[in-house]
Formats: structure tokens, C-alpha cells, sequence
């Protein structure tokens, strides 16, 4: 019998193509067309299988996979001549831009700034298309411009670095955040403005009531050493890997009580929770962008 109260999953396909070239490995396109195939019921969108440092063979591949009977996201890649952004701008509503992730911040703004107002967006500053920005971690550059949507993987690796993200009490901009790292294992604890431990009692309790606030604890952990041959009881577990082991002793963690610091699940959650209101706080899309606005509106938490 079918489950009326299923949600259905909306799911963005990346052809992985930026992991693959970093990886050294390659990504067979007919494997992938059939796969999107395989799947096309249950894919909102998918990109297609681009070509690092090579324009034209992404062009290439964008053909073939249309040739196939499929619709992929074109993608125009940071460096690239813009008469492939163009081009793209004149056949398709919906385009993305990628090659963003080893770019610094500045360089990115000065791109980003004039492919948005000389020809992705028309004179009333309004977007011709729908734009996706492929790996945009700085909030800074997520916010000034009117994107249709974006992906990263910053808030699972802030995560698995022991923070969360946290918005700044009286904020004045989306951007102002904290990442606050939460975890008694964390490398940064007496840096100032990084651990909660170095945050002014002020600041840590408005961090603590964000937590509560969200529905979550902070969590509490005890640690020890013992030997190498000693079997982690349910609630321990070691410290680190094998490659920790000194004089045949290890680190063992002991959770007290499960929360944020010590439960990288809750703080991906956590983390999640933060985007879905930065999401709800941002201008509904279409919204004009003119290189006179710098800031837009704050971020009521």
C-alpha cells in the first residue's frame, strides 16, 4: 500500500566532475547518461558531464547528452571565454557556473560582478535566466547575487570540524556568522572567537540558547587514556585512529550526555537548520541586482 505522507525528494544530480579531476580519474559519459536514465523520475535537475580547462569539450558533452534525449544543466566555468556564456544565455533558462572553488573571494566578486550585470542580468537588473552556482562557500558571494540556487559542501565540513554555524546577535547583514567550534577535542580551543570556551560569557550563553533554541543540547564528554587492548564500553568510543596510539595508550571519550559537541549528526543538523533560515530571510528570487547595493536586510534569529 503506498504512504500518502511521503514528501517527494527533489534531487539535484552534480555529474562529479570537479572531485573526479581532482581525484585523477575520469567519468565515462555514456555510463552517466544512462544512469540519469536509469533515475530521470525521481531527478529534479542534472548537470552536465563538463570538462575541466576545456570549454569546448563541455560544449561537447552537453550535445551528446541532448543528442541522448536528455535535458542537463549547462555550465560555465570561471576563466572560460564569455561567448560560452553567451551562447548558453541565448538557448537555455536555466545555466549554472562552476570553476568557483579554488578562486579566491576577491577574484570571484570581480567575475561574478561583471558577468551579472553586463549579461546574465538585463538593464533593470533582474536575471534573464535562472542561475546555479556550483560549490559558492563564501556567504558574502551566496548573498549579493540574485542565484536561483547553489551548492557546497561547507556546512558538512564545518560539521566534521567539530562546529556549527551560528548568526550573530543583532546582525545587520545574512552574512555575519559565527562558527563556533563546540567539541572539548578541538585544536582551537584557546584561539579567541573560535571555541565557545574563548567566547565572553555573554556570547557563549547566546550560543547556548541559539542550541536550545533549535531544539538541541550541547552535549557533555568526559576523556581519559588506557591501553591500547582496552574495550570501549556502549557509551565510550576512542579518540582519533590508530595512528594516535602513544607508548600503547589511546584516548577515550565518554559521553556523558549526546549533543552538539560531541555528535557530528546534531551539528550537521544544526547547520542544516541555519541555511533552511537563511533561506527563509533571503529576498523571494527574482530580485535585481545593481552594484550600487552592497547589504540586504538582516537576519532575525
Amino acid at each position: 500500500m503506498a504512504n500518502n505522507n511521503q514528501q517527494k525528494v527533489e534531487l539535484f544530480i552534480d555529474s562529479g566532475a570537479f572531485s573526479a579531476f581532482t581525484q585523477g580519474v575520469s567519468i565515462d559519459l555514456d555510463e552517466y547518461i544512462a544512469f540519469i536514465k536509469q533515475y530521470q523520475d525521481i531527478i529534479t535537475v542534472y548537470a552536465n558531464l563538463d570538462v575541466i580547462g576545456d570549454a569546448e569539450g563541455t560544449l561537447v558533452n552537453q550535445k551528446r547528452m541532448e543528442k541522448a534525449g536528455l535535458s542537463p544543466l549547462p555550465c560555465f566555468h570561471y576563466g572560460e571565454p564569455i561567448e560560452f556564456l553567451k551562447y548558453y544565455l541565448g538557448k537555455y533558462k536555466y545555466i549554472a557556473l562552476g570553476g568557483m572553488v579554488p578562486i579566491s573571494t576577491k577574484d570571484l566578486g570581480t567575475w561574478l560582478d561583471n558577468l551579472f550585470t553586463n549579461y546574465i542580468c538585463g538593464p533593470d537588473g533582474l536575471p534573464r535566466v535562472k542561475v546555479h552556482g556550483f560549490g559558492l562557500t563564501s556567504l558574502k558571494l551566496m548573498l549579493r547575487y540574485p542565484w536561483y540556487s547553489v551548492d557546497s559542501t561547507s556546512w558538512v565540513v564545518t560539521g566534521r570540524m567539530g562546529a556549527i554555524y551560528v548568526p550573530k546577535p543583532w546582525a545587520e547583514s545574512l552574512d555575519e556568522v559565527w562558527k563556533v567550534s563546540l567539541s572539548n577535542r578541538s585544536p582551537n580551543q584557546a584561539e579567541a572567537g573560535k571555541h565557545l570556551s574563548s567566547f565572553s560569557p555573554n556570547q557563549r550563553q547566546y550560543v547556548l540558547d541559539y542550541i536550545k533554541q533549535k531544539g538541541y543540547k550541547l552535549g557533555k564528554s568526559e576523556f581519559r587514556t588506557e591501553d591500547d587492548s582496552y574495550e570501549p564500553k556502549d557509551n565510550e568510543r576512542w579518540v582519533g585512529s590508530k595512528k594516535d596510539i602513544k607508548d600503547g595508550k589511546r584516548d577515550v571519550e565518554m559521553i556523558i550526555e549526546s549533543g552538539a559537541c560531541n555528535d557530528y549528526r546534531k551539528r550537521d543538523e544544526l547547520n542544516i537548520i541555519y541555511f533552511l533560515d537563511l533561506e527563509k530571510a533571503m529576498p523571494k528570487w527574482p530580485w535585481a541586482f545593481k552594484l550600487t547595493g552592497e547589504g540586504r536586510g538582516g537576519f532575525g534569529i
